[in-house]
């Protein structure tokens, strides 16, 4: 019976030693740093169009459904770093390879350079299209001056801005970035919250702006998964800590899925309470070009677009880097990888101005394996709990939603797809297809 309580202590022991030891020495980050790369990676970019959600979910549910996808959020990435732990790998693709072999480890990779890569292109369009609005606004600044052509907009702040963020080889040298991307978004909201006592009244409210749910709830839920994913860089911010344990990382990400839900809640029901049925995909698209708070507010989110762009790039390198290198780049690889990674995507965003359904698909096809689907099934798999522990219940439950969201999405867009092939052969149809298309390219 000694001997019985002995091993069972010894098991305990090791389990425990298991998920809250580090596995390796760690980085030189911390915790504070990797919080704010976390609440970076979050609010960051995808804050703006949460507003836009609320329109398509209805405002109450919309508010519940953007608590589900924080609750969500904290719980897959501290399963994600369980599941590591578990199995003994420190990144996301050999976790995967780990659970699911080189099939999952092919696909989970493609995922996860997809996603940030694209993201990188749509930071570039986005600080284009936003900077050149702002510089308009500039006494003397006339459609002729060179600061409002977007392509020397993207060139500048690439060459100046984020290659030289983007070339730092630890996570954690972002962190103060971060904290200033933070802080950008903190004014943005201000602003909304102002605009909303001075600029709401005079919105007449559309019909059933109050309404508790809508039947577009599944897309609010997608709009929402894609401005709260950071699961694809979440091991190279834990690594970063210089004591990277269990209990650290669900501390910090406790603390920053918090603040970032806060935040993100406060500006989805500003921005919606404001415009309601009206509210645009990009709510700054709402106020006038010639309010010049929000001209101050674009500025801001502009700024905020470029400080998160290096947390992609550190994504895609890390891949190629684990799929083409070993997992180590030389300093020279290192150098080149980065600037041959920066130079496609920029090259990309100076061609295309808008990428419509390729964007929605990405958020479809990568956002939502990448939050809801692979976290969750790599760990069902390492798992060695009874079938009725709570981790497995929730795990299941997560999964069961990301299918049901991916599969509705996937058959929704196609639809559209098959509506936009319609009206290039039959150009009479336009009318009845616009606006699904125009919501199609919103909810980017």
């Amino acid at each position: 019976m000694l001997m019985q309580r002995c091993f069972l202590k010894i098991e305990i022991d090791d389990h425990t030693a298991l998920v809250s030891k580090p596995r390796n020495k760690g980085g030189n980050g911390d915790l504070a740093s990797a919080g704010f790369n976390i609440i970076n990676s979050i609010i960051g970019s995808g804050i703006i169009g949460l507003p836009y959600s609320m329109k398509e979910a209805g405002f109450p549910l919309g508010v519940l459904l953007l608590f589900g996808v924080a609750y969500i959020t904290d719980y897959s990435i501290i399963l994600l770093i369980k599941g590591g732990n578990l199995s003994s790998t420190n990144t996301y693709q050999e976790l995967v390879r780990k659970t699911y072999g080189f099939l999952g480890y092919l696909i989970l990779s493609t995922l996860q350079f997809l996603y940030p890569f694209i993201a990188m292109i749509s930071y570039n369009i986005i600080t284009g299209d936003t900077l050149t609005k702002v510089f308009l606004r500039i006494p003397g600044v006339g459609s002729e001056n060179v600061l409002i052509d977007r392509r020397f907009i993207i060139l500048v702040t690439t060459i100046i801005f984020t290659l030289p963020l983007s070339l730092y080889r630890d996570i954690a040298k972002l962190g103060k970035v971060s904290l200033v991307s933070l802080l950008l978004t903190v004014v943005i909201l201000v602003i909304v919250m102002v605009r909303t006592i001075t600029l709401g009244p005079q919105v007449p409210k559309s019909e059933n702006a109050w309404i508790f749910a809508k039947s577009n709830a599944i897309q609010a839920i997608g709009v929402m998964s894609f401005a709260f994913i950071c699961h694809h860089n979440s091991f190279l911010i834990y690594g970063s800590l210089k004591e990277p344990t269990l209990n650290n990382w669900s501390r910090i990400t406790h603390v920053s899925v918090l603040l970032a839900v806060v935040i993100s809640v406060l500006f989805a029901a500003c921005g919606y309470m404001t415009f309601t049925g009206y509210t645009e995909g990009d709510i700054f698209e709402n106020y006038c070009r010639d309010d010049n708070l929000a001209t101050f507010g674009r500025f801001c989110y502009g700024v905020t677009v470029i400080l998160t762009f290096p947390l992609e790039c550190f994504v895609t390198r890390e891949v190629v880097a684990n799929v083409f290198f070993h997992g180590s780049l030389s300093t020279v690889f290192h150098i080149v990888v980065t600037v041959i990674i920066i130079a496609v995507a920029t090259g990309v965003s100076l061609v295309y101005d808008c990428l419509g359904i390729v964007l929605e698909l990405n958020g479809v096809l990568s956002a939502t394996p990448l939050v809801f689907i692979i976290p969750t099934a790599c760990y069902l798999r390492l798992s060695e709990e009874r079938w009725n522990h709570s981790d497995n219940l929730i795990s299941c439950l997560i999964l069961a939603v990301g299918v049901l969201v991916m599969t509705f999405r996937c058959s929704q867009y196609s639809s559209f797809v098959l509506a936009e092939w319609s009206l290039n052969m039959f150009p009479s149809c336009c009318t009845k297809w616009n606006s699904k298309l125009l919501l199609l390219h919103h909810s980017c």
